[in-house]
């Protein structure tokens, strides 16, 4: 999606009310502290801060940022929130405030609410449920939930769409695409952080939030995964009375994450919990390549049977097996210090211009990694780690992984969360065993050559096609003697990938 000239001549209109509120809280001095922006749009940005910065703005460079997507409105925090996965962009101290930026907004009336699940159900609200609380338990930017129990006297949490969010999220995304698209264009130096692709996955993410049938697919198949895994339990939905703008979902009792005495007085073992949370989020990630992209302490509880149970679904990630591997990899390489591995992983990928020295690049990691390998949680930050590494990208100019942003995100919520829970836990331990075994049973010849095969042969169903069209753009008839040949390229293709697979 490109904006047109409409959307980027509104973009400037709005262009002064956005930066009065950034400059008002105090965030424009630090955007123009990034060394990517060019001197001019880093000396404007200074020269703006001193002139309409408050008295009371925060000094804290990802808290005022936070103060500004607050006043500028829903659409703003999400992309915040968004913008939290960014740590080669915005540093790693901003990135890790804005992953924890949480959206609440004054609650829709009850009337509202109410009026909006007959519209969804086509019943009065009584033929649905027989109790319906009309203060919601939770409001958001996007939607809100109240509490009800169904006609069968089963418990449950309904989830409403904000009335008119999708008119404003969309107006507000053609903004950001509108923007990227200036910034790059004034600043060609940041082309190369693919931010018209960042906001595309922005859209992608808010495009599943606006519509609860997505969060209600997405509920159901992390549910199929988990569903052996021990220590984990998924809520299950009423996918008959949910709709796009409804979501009907279990009601959980239980206590949240982040509350250790409650769970200590409640009998809960931390050490065991810790585990268990590791031990999920890493089969999400490796084992299924689906994860729950939106793991802060809001929405992971603690049931009565120690078990963890997360809760909304509307952000999630994925990742196919090739990006399982290479993190696999990355993650034992860095486990075992071998620094030469990380930087080889990253020119195997293509991450790296030919010339970047590996020795170099390998040296930068290790300078950044080496301090913290084998501390706990109360001793070091992970997402901050995590984010000077990627600072990396701009000092060696690596190629940004737009599949990796959502992941990064979440590595730092979860973070955020095992330190609550338990800071002297040993992230190191906890990723050795389950990296190693996964790349074991997982990661091992057959898959890697099933992949392959499957790869290849995807290419060789798509050849036939591609050459006719080639065929038919330069107005050129197939002979009968040319019959064969897109059959024999794509066996061709097919057995050149599986070669490739064994040098």
């Amino acid at each position: 999606m490109r904006p047109s000239l409409w959307h980027i001549f509104i973009a400037l209109l709005r262009l002064p009310g956005i930066a009065w509120h950034l400059g008002r809280a105090g965030t424009l001095g630090h955007i123009g502290r990034i060394n990517l922006l060019p001197n001019w749009m880093q000396r404007l940005c200074r020269m703006m801060d001193r002139l309409m910065r408050s008295r009371g703005a925060t000094k804290d460079a990802g808290g005022a940022l936070a103060d500004a997507l607050l006043r500028l409105g829903p659409g703003f925090v999400k992309f915040g929130q968004a913008l939290s996965t960014r740590a080669d962009l915005i540093g790693p101290e901003m990135s890790l405030s804005l992953s924890q930026l949480q959206d609440r907004l004054p609650a829709f009336p009850a009337r509202i609410a109410r009026r909006l699940v007959e519209s969804e159900t086509g019943k009065p609200l009584d033929a649905t449920f027989t109790e319906f609380t009309d203060t919601p338990v939770a409001a958001a930017s996007i939607a809100q939930v109240h509490a009800a129990t169904l006609i069968d006297g089963r418990r449950v949490a309904v989830k409403l769409l904000r009335p008119q969010i999708d008119q404003r999220m969309r107006s507000d995304t053609m903004l950001f695409f509108a923007l990227a698209s200036i910034l790059e264009w004034a600043a060609p130096g940041l082309r190369r952080l693919k931010l018209v692709t960042a906001v595309q996955q922005f859209v992608e993410i808010s495009d599943v939030e606006l519509d609860l049938r997505m969060e209600a697919a997405a509920a159901g198949r992390l549910a199929e995964n988990l569903r052996d895994d021990a220590g984990i339990y998924v809520p299950w939905v009423d996918l008959e009375r949910s709709t796009s703008r409804m979501l009907v979902i279990e009601w959980i009792d239980g206590i949240r994450i982040d509350d250790v005495p409650a769970l200590e007085a409640a009998g809960h073992n931390i050490a065991d919990l810790t585990e268990a949370a590791a031990r999920s989020f890493f089969n999400q990630v490796f084992r299924d390549g689906f994860f729950h992209a939106d793991m802060h302490p809001g929405n992971i509880f603690v049931a009565a049977d120690s078990r963890l149970v997360p809760i909304d679904f509307g952000i999630m990630g994925f990742l196919d097996f090739a990006d399982r591997l290479f993190l696999a990899r990355l993650l034992m390489a860095m486990l075992d210090r071998d620094y030469d591995m990380v930087a080889k992983l990253h020119a195997d990928a293509g991450m790296l211009g030919d010339d970047v020295s590996l020795p170099h690049f390998a040296h930068a990691v290790r300078a950044v990694a080496d301090p913290v390998m084998g501390k706990s949680l109360g001793e070091v930050s992970l997402g901050t780690v995590l984010g000077q590494i990627l600072q990396l990208s701009t000092r060696f100019s690596i190629e940004v992984q737009p599949q990796f942003n959502l992941l990064q995100k979440t590595m730092m919520m979860a973070e955020g969360v095992a330190r609550q829970l338990n800071p002297q836990a040993d992230m190191w331990d906890l990723s050795r065993p389950l990296a190693s075994d996964w790349m074991r049973d997982q990661a091992g010849l057959a898959k890697r050559a099933e992949t392959f095969i499957e790869d290849a042969l995807l290419v060789a169903s798509r050849l036939p096609r591609l050459l006719k069209e080639l065929e038919d753009s330069a107005g050129q008839k197939p002979t009968s003697s040319r019959n064969d040949l897109p059959i024999f390229i794509s066996l061709l293709a097919l057995a050149l990938a599986i070669l490739s697979f064994f040098t």
